[in-house]
């Protein structure tokens, strides 16, 4: 089966529960304006997901989950010989710095990462190819679509809910001065965390989302909680007004040259807002 369209007319959950309901195989390509996705999947079942195509390792995910060292995955990489998800998932297991359960949470997890902020894009093309599945070399991890669909439904609404309260992604935030009793119990996550680290009214919210590889679903989320949290508030980034001259015909150089991340934040300031949020109903 052959299936191409825009999500105007077809969004991602009818997609998917096409797919699931027809117990379908193959390749759901999706683009969106600089943005795309690859999801397979195999007899209605989603099985591996790209997104924009720059996949990390599967030692690279285990890292960054804590399930091994950076000295076992050096280890296993000047071991193995093609570098495949697969041949480092064996030698990891054989050697004893992790197993098999620990691999399939984290690939769980990263297919997922890649597939629950497609439920809100609204524009773009999709294209199904029912003969095509993905490399060999990769690992997959079989998921049932009915769960998927509820967990991208139910973000749907919060992403309305969340372009509401935070329209722009061209404000920035600053830590609150005077922090209140909401901030006694404030148990933050990895992500709040690094969202933290850039906190600064010279970064605006974008510029912190790219800083954190971070879409606009989770920026937006990271940043609600936040600010429900009392921890930070709105400001409008301190930068400077350009002028008419300087916006109308960019240079070439000016085209080309990267915009520098986001400073990081004064961990002197950091630390008086902790010992802050300690002193409350003392």
């Amino acid at each position: 089966m052959t299936l191409k369209g825009n999500l105007h007319d077809f969004s991602i959950t009818q997609l998917f529960n096409l797919v699931n309901l027809a117990s379908k195989t193959g390749l759901l390509t999706v683009e969106n304006n600089s943005k795309s996705s690859k999801i397979y999947f195999k007899k209605g079942k989603l099985i591996q997901a790209e997104l924009d195509g720059d996949e990390p390792s599967l030692t690279s995910l285990l890292l960054e989950a804590g399930k091994i060292s950076s000295g076992q995955a050096d280890s296993v990489a000047q071991r193995a010989r093609s570098q495949t998800d697969k041949e480092l998932g064996l030698l990891l297991i054989n050697s004893g710095y992790c197993n098999q359960r620990d691999i399939i949470r984290v690939v769980k997890d990263h297919i997922l990462e890649n597939v629950y902020p497609l439920f809100t894009w609204t524009k773009g093309s999709f294209f199904f190819d029912s003969n095509t599945s993905p490399p060999d070399e990769q690992i997959t991890v079989m998921l049932n679509l009915e769960n998927i669909i509820i967990e991208g439904t139910r973000r749907i609404k919060e992403w309305g809910q969340l372009k509401d309260d935070l329209p722009s992604l061209d404000v920035a935030i600053k830590f609150v001065d005077k922090p209140d009793a909401r901030l006694r119990n404030v148990q933050l996550t990895v992500d709040e965390w690094r969202v933290i680290s850039f906190v600064n009214p010279k970064n605006s919210v974008r510029q912190i989302a790219k800083a954190c590889n971070m879409d606009e679903f989770q920026i937006r989320k990271t940043v609600y909680r936040l600010l429900q949290a009392g921890l930070v508030e709105i400001v409008r980034p301190k930068v400077k007004a350009p002028t008419q001259s300087a916006v109308s015909k960019p240079s070439r150089q000016e085209q080309t040259i990267a915009v520098p991340p986001p400073p990081k934040v004064d961990r002197g300031l950091l630390t008086r807002l902790i010992h802050k949020i300690k002193s409350i109903g003392e």
